[in-house]
C-alpha cells in the first residue's frame, strides 16, 4: 500500500469535519450541536476499531521480524518505536480532552458527552490565547504537537523509500499559521480552536487522534509492502462512498459518489443504493475513472447510513462488493443572526456597530440591507439611523443549492441621551472657590453608561449670581460680565450655570441642552 496517503474513508470523516467547521456561527443550534457530538461518537469509534487493526499489523511485523531478521527486524523496530511516540501523543490529545470537560465544568452522561451544553469555548480560549498571541500553555500545546511530527520524522530518517510518507505525513500534520481569504495570518491554535463551542473542539482533538491511529496503519503498511508483493484481484479493493459535502439540509438532494479503493479504472455493471437499483446508463452516471454518481434525497436530521452494492466484472463472473457510508443531515437555517454590538436599540447621530451573519451560510452568501446599513467586513457592519422610530433590517441568504431563505429584524431608534453639564469635571453641584469659577470651564458629555463616543463641546450658557441680574455667556468660560458680577458674591453663594448649549463637533446632530450646574463658593 502506499505510505503516508490519506484513505478514502479518512477524507470522508476530514472532509466531514470541515463542513462542520464552516456551519458554526453566533448562534449554534441544538442540532447541530448535538451532530459534533455524534461526529465526536464516531471519530472514537473509528478509532477503537483503528487501533485493533494497529494491534494486528504491529503483531504481524513482529512475527516476520523473527521468520526473516534481516528483511523485517530494522522496520519492525521502527513500528514499535512509532507505536510508542503515537501513544504518548494519542495520550496527551486525551488528556486536553479532559482538560475540557473538567474545566468546562461539564459531566458525562451514561458515557456520553453532552453534546448540546458544550456550547461555548471559554475555557480554552482563556487558557490558549490573550488577545492575538498564544498563553504559555498554549505554546506549549503548539511545542508537544510539533514534537510529535519530529519525533515521527526522526524515525523514518533520510530513507528515500519513505519519501511519499513523509510527504503525506507533513499535510495531514501541517500546523503552520494560516491565511484565511480575508483578515490577518492566524496561528494553527487560533484558526481551529479560538472561538469554537467545547464540542467542536473536542472533537476536532478527536479527528486528530484518529489521524494519529491512520499514520499509524499507513507506516505499519508501508513497513510490511518493503517486501511484499501487493495484490492485484479486485477483492482486494474496497468500494467507499464519497459524499460531495458531508452535511446537506433537511430535503436537500444527496450528491456524491462510490469509488473503489486506489480509484482504480474499473467500470462497475450494477449499483445499488439503499435498496433501490441505480441505472448506470444516463449521460454522467458514471465517469472516466470508473466512479458512479450517488442522487438521492436526504434522510431526516441526524447521522444516516447509505449502504449498497457495487458490482464489476472479474474473469468474466460478476464480483458484487457491498459498501456503507455514513452521512449527516443538519436543519437548513431560518432565521438570521441580527445583534448590536452595544445594545439592543441604535442611535440616532452615532456609529451603532452590529453583527450580522446567517446560521450555517458563509458571509459572501449572506446579504442585508436597512437605510443607513453599510458592510465593514466579514459580518461586520455599522448602522447610521435616519429618521423615524424604527429600522427595520432585511437579511437574505443564498444555500448551496441556490435557493434563498430570509429573515428580518427591526430596531427602535432613539435620540441621544441629556447630556450631563460640567464645572470644571465636577457634575451637578460643586464647590469650588472663587478665584477658581472665575478661571473655570464649562463642559458636557453623556456619562459612563452610554457607551458610544461622541465628544461634544458647550457654546454658551446662562450665569446666575445672588442679587445680581442674569448672564448671557457665548463660549464654555466666564465673559468679563460674568467676572464682575462673580466677584460681587460672597461665601457659601450659589452660582448657577444654566440654559446650557452644546453640539457635537462635525456632527449635524442636534444635542439636547446639558443639565444645569449649581457651584457653591467655598470663599
Amino acid at each position: 500500500m502506499a505510505g503516508g496517503k490519506l484513505s478514502a474513508r479518512q477524507k470522508m470523516i476530514n472532509l466531514m469535519y470541515l463542513v462542520f467547521i464552516a456551519m458554526i456561527a453566533m448562534t449554534m443550534d441544538k442540532e447541530v450541536l448535538s451532530a459534533f457530538g455524534a461526529m465526536d461518537a464516531k471519530f472514537e469509534s473509528t478509532n477503537e476499531f483503528t487501533t485493533a487493526s494497529n494491534e494486528n499489523l504491529l503483531k504481524g511485523l513482529s512475527l516476520k521480524a523473527e521468520e526473516k531478521p534481516a528483511e523485517f527486524r530494522v522496520v519492525a523496530n521502527k513500528a514499535s518505536q512509532i507505536k510508542v511516540i503515537s501513544d504518548k501523543f494519542n495520550a496527551y490529545l486525551e488528556g486536553i480532552k479532559n482538560d475540557i470537560i473538567k474545566g468546562g465544568g461539564y459531566e458525562l452522561v451514561n458515557g456520553e458527552l453532552p453534546a448540546e451544553e458544550m456550547d461555548k469555548g471559554d475555557y480554552l480560549d482563556e487558557k490558549w490565547f490573550t488577545g492575538d498571541r498564544l498563553t504559555k500553555p498554549g505554546q506549549a500545546v503548539m511545542a508537544t504537537f510539533q514534537k510529535y511530527k519530529d519525533d515521527i520524522k526522526a524515525v523514518l530518517g533520510d530513507d528515500v523509500t519513505y519519501e511519499t510518507a513523509v510527504e503525506n505525513f507533513d499535510k495531514r500534520f501541517d500546523f503552520s499559521d494560516i491565511k484565511p481569504e480575508e483578515g490577518a495570518k492566524l496561528s494553527y491554535l487560533d484558526y481551529n480552536f479560538k472561538g469554537f463551542p467545547a464540542i467542536a473542539s473536542h472533537a476536532k482533538l478527536t479527528s486528530i487522534q484518529n489521524d494519529v491511529k491512520t499514520t499509524e496503519a499507513n507506516l505499519y503498511n508501508v513497513f510490511l509492502g518493503n517486501s511484499l508483493e501487493e495484490a492485484v484481484t479486485l477483492k482486494n479493493y474496497q468500494a467507499i462512498v464519497i459524499p460531495d459535502k458531508n452535511a446537506f439540509f433537511a430535503g436537500e438532494k444527496f450528491q456524491g459518489k462510490v469509488v473503489l479503493g486506489k480509484y482504480a479504472s474499473v467500470t462497475p455493471v450494477k449499483l445499488n443504493i439503499n435498496g433501490n437499483e441505480v441505472s448506470l446508463a444516463e449521460e454522467g452516471a458514471i465517469d472516466s475513472l470508473g466512479n458512479a454518481r450517488l442522487n438521492f434525497t436526504t434522510g431526516s436530521v441526524g447521522e444516516n447510513e447509505v449502504k449498497g452494492t457495487f458490482t464489476f466484472m472479474e474473469k468474466g463472473e460478476e464480483l458484487p462488493i457491498e459498501f456503507t457510508g455514513n452521512y449527516v443531515v443538519v436543519p437548513r437555517p431560518n432565521s438570521a443572526t441580527i445583534s448590536a454590538d452595544k445594545m439592543n436599540v441604535v442611535y440616532r447621530g452615532v456609529v451603532n456597530p452590529m453583527t450580522i451573519s446567517f446560521a450555517g451560510v458563509s458571509d459572501n452568501n449572506v446579504v442585508a440591507n436597512a437605510t443607513g446599513l453599510k458592510k465593514l467586513s466579514n459580518g461586520k457592519y455599522e448602522m447610521r439611523p435616519g429618521t423615524g422610530r424604527e429600522v427595520t433590517i432585511n437579511v437574505t441568504a443564498t444555500l448551496d443549492d441556490g435557493s434563498n431563505v430570509s429573515d428580518k429584524k427591526t430596531f427602535r431608534i432613539k435620540d441621544l441621551p441629556i447630556p450631563l453639564g460640567k464645572f470644571n469635571g465636577q457634575i451637578g453641584n460643586a464647590k469650588l472657590p472663587k478665584s477658581n469659577v472665575e478661571i473655570g470651564r464649562l463642559s458636557a458629555d453623556f456619562g459612563d453608561d452610554f457607551d458610544f463616543k461622541l465628544p461634544i463641546e458647550v457654546v454658551s450658557f446662562t450665569m446666575k449670581v445672588p442679587g445680581k441680574p442674569s448672564i448671557n455667556v457665548n463660549g464654555n468660560r466666564l465673559n468679563g460680565a460674568a467676572k464682575n458680577a462673580l466677584r460681587s458674591a460672597r461665601r457659601g453663594d450659589l452660582v448657577q450655570f444654566i440654559n446650557i448649549r452644546a453640539k457635537a463637533p462635525n456632527n449635524p446632530i442636534r444635542i439636547k441642552p446639558p443639565t444645569a450646574v449649581v457651584v457653591e463658593l467655598s470663599n
